[in-house]
C-alpha cells in the first residue's frame, strides 16, 4: 500500500473540473490551471493565483433543476500543443439559456419483461432535450485577454448527466483534439446512443483543429446532421462509453498507452487501456450507415456499454422482498451483451461499489485516471493512479473520496488495484474527490476535492498536490 500526503495549493474555490499545466505565451514557467464547473479558470505560479478566464455568463444556471447536484457547466479545457507560441486553447461547456425539459421522465430503468423499455427512441429532439453543449477554440492574446475564435461543435444533450468531465485533451500521437463524451445521461443509456454509430454521444472523437471549418455549426446530436466540412475534421476512436473523466496518454518507448476510465452504473468502475487503434473517419461511418453496411471496425475500440458494465453484463439490481439482505441481479440487455461480448475491449482493472476485501474500498464514481512517471513517490512510479468520488463504506459521515493505483500487466490480463493511504486531516467536512490532474511530463499529481455534492454550495473546493 502506497502512502502519500496532500499539500494544499488553492482553496475556497468552486468545484474544480479540470487540473492541468501549461506555459503561457511569452513565459517559460509551467503553471497549474484549474477550471471550475461554474466557469472560472485560474492559473497558479510562484504561489500567486490569477484569473485566466471567467465565462460564468456563458454557462447554464447550474443546480436549479436537480436540487443543487449538476453534471453540466465548464467540463473541458485543453491547451494546443503549441499554446506557448500560438496561444490557442479549447473549452467544452454547457451554454447559458439552453435549459430544456429533458428527453424522458427520469430516472429510467429498463424492464426485460417490457421490450418497449429496451428499444426506446429519442424523438422530437429539437424540443425534448435537457441542454446544449459547445466545443470552442479560444486564443490568449498578447494583451493577456483570451478571446473566442470559433465554435467547433454544438451538441444537444438529452439529459442533465453523463456529459463527460476533463473532456478535452490533445493526443501526443496525432496532434488532434480528443473529445470524450458520455452517453447522454439518465441511467442505462435508454436510447442505446453509445453503440449507435451515428450518435455523437458515448464516443471518443478526434477533431483536427488544423483544418478551417465553418463557424457557428448547427446544433446536432448525430454525425450525419453535421455539414460536410465539419464531418471531414472528425474521426471516431471508440464507442460504448457510459460516462468518462477524460483520456490520458503514457509514453512507453516509441508509442503511447491510452487510458480511459468508464463510470459504472450499479456494480463496478472500470479502467481500460489500449495502444493500437484504428480511428474511423466520420465520413466513412456515415457512408456505411447510409448503405446499411456493418462498418469495418477492426481496431475500432468498443468499451461494451450498454450491454456491458466493465467486465459484467449490465445488470438491474432489485432488492429481494423475502430477504432484504439479498439482491436479485437480472441481466438488463442480454441480447446486446451477447452481441458485443467479442467486440468489446476488456478492462485493465475494475473496482466495485461493494468490496468485502479488507485491503480495498468500495467506490461510487470514477473521477480521474492519470499515469504517474515521477520518482518522488517510488511506489507509484510507472503506475496508473485513479480517484473515486466517495468511498462507499458503512462508516458514518463525513464522506471521503478514494485514491488508488494499478499497473498494466505484461500479459494484458485484468489486474487488481491497490489503495493509496492518505495522510491528511480533512476535519469534519466531507471531502469528495472530484478531479485528478498532472503536469506536462506526468511527474506531479494534482487532486481536486470538494466539500459537497452540490455545485450550489459555493467555494468549498481545494486543489492539492499529492506528495510523498
Amino acid at each position: 500500500m502506497a502512502k502519500v500526503r496532500l499539500r494544499p495549493i488553492i482553496s475556497k474555490i468552486n468545484l474544480p473540473t479540470v487540473l492541468k499545466t501549461a506555459i503561457l505565451p511569452g513565459d517559460s514557467a509551467e503553471r497549474l490551471f484549474v477550471a471550475t464547473q461554474v466557469g472560472i479558470i485560474y492559473y497558479i505560479g510562484n504561489g500567486v493565483i490569477e484569473t485566466f478566464l471567467d465565462i460564468r455568463p456563458r454557462i447554464i444556471l447550474l443546480g436549479t433543476s436537480s436540487g443543487g447536484y449538476d453534471e453540466r457547466g465548464l467540463l473541458g479545457l485543453a491547451f494546443h500543443p503549441d499554446f506557448n507560441y500560438n496561444g490557442l486553447f479549447y473549452l467544452h461547456y454547457t451554454v447559458a439559456g439552453t435549459q430544456g425539459p429533458g428527453a424522458l421522465p427520469v430516472p429510467f430503468k429498463p424492464n426485460p419483461c417490457d421490450p418497449g423499455t429496451l428499444n426506446l427512441k429519442w424523438i422530437n429532439r429539437e424540443n425534448q432535450y435537457d441542454h446544449i453543449d459547445t466545443v470552442e477554440e479560444w486564443i490568449y492574446q498578447s494583451n493577456g485577454q483570451p478571446q473566442k475564435r470559433r465554435t467547433l461543435l454544438t451538441l444537444r444533450r438529452p439529459f442533465l448527466n453523463h456529459n463527460g468531465v476533463n473532456s478535452l485533451n490533445f493526443s501526443p500521437e496525432t496532434g488532434k483534439l480528443v473529445l470524450t463524451t458520455g452517453d447522454g445521461g439518465s441511467g442505462y443509456d435508454p436510447f442505446n446512443s453509445s453503440q449507435n454509430d451515428m450518435e455523437i454521444a458515448g464516443k471518443i472523437i478526434e477533431i483536427d483543429v488544423a483544418k478551417d471549418t465553418i463557424d457557428n455549426p448547427p446544433v446536432v446530436t448525430r454525425f450525419d446532421e453535421l455539414p460536410v466540412p465539419i464531418q471531414e475534421t472528425l474521426t471516431v476512436i471508440a464507442k460504448g462509453v457510459r460516462n468518462i473523466p477524460g483520456i490520458s496518454f503514457q509514453r512507453f518507448y516509441n508509442q503511447y498507452i491510452k487510458y480511459v476510465g468508464i463510470v459504472g452504473q450499479d456494480l463496478v468502475e472500470s479502467i481500460f487501456s489500449f495502444d493500437h487503434y484504428k480511428p474511423v473517419p466520420v465520413t466513412q461511418l456515415i457512408q456505411d450507415s447510409s448503405m446499411n453496411f456493418e462498418p469495418d471496425q477492426e481496431g475500432f475500440i468498443n468499451f461494451g456499454w450498454r450491454g456491458w458494465e466493465g467486465a459484467f453484463p449490465t445488470l438491474i439490481i432489485t432488492s429481494c422482498s423475502t430477504n432484504p439482505n439479498l439482491d436479485e441481479k437480472t441481466i438488463a440487455y442480454y441480447d446486446e451483451a451477447v452481441k458485443t461480448s467479442v467486440l468489446r475491449l476488456p478492462p485493465l482493472t475494475s473496482y466495485y461499489h461493494q468490496d468485502p476485501r479488507p485491503d480495498k474500498f468500495g467506490g461510487t464514481a470514477l473521477t480521474g485516471v492519470q499515469p504517474y512517471m515521477g520518482h518522488e513517490i517510488p511506489d507509484l512510479t510507472g503506475s496508473i493512479v485513479f480517484t473515486d468520488l466517495a468511498r462507499n463504506e458503512d462508516s458514518p459521515p463525513p464522506t471521503r473520496g478514494g485514491l488508488a493505483y494499478t499497473r498494466v500487466r505484461t500479459d494484458c490480463k485484468l489486474n487488481d488495484f491497490s489503495v493509496i493511504e492518505i495522510d491528511y486531516n480533512f476535519g469534519t467536512q466531507s471531502a469528495y474527490f472530484v478531479s485528478l490532474g498532472t503536469n506536462l511530463d506526468q511527474t506531479r499529481l494534482y487532486l481536486g476535492v470538494y466539500g459537497s455534492m452540490n455545485v450550489t454550495d459555493f467555494n468549498q473546493g481545494t486543489v492539492f498536490e499529492i506528495v510523498p
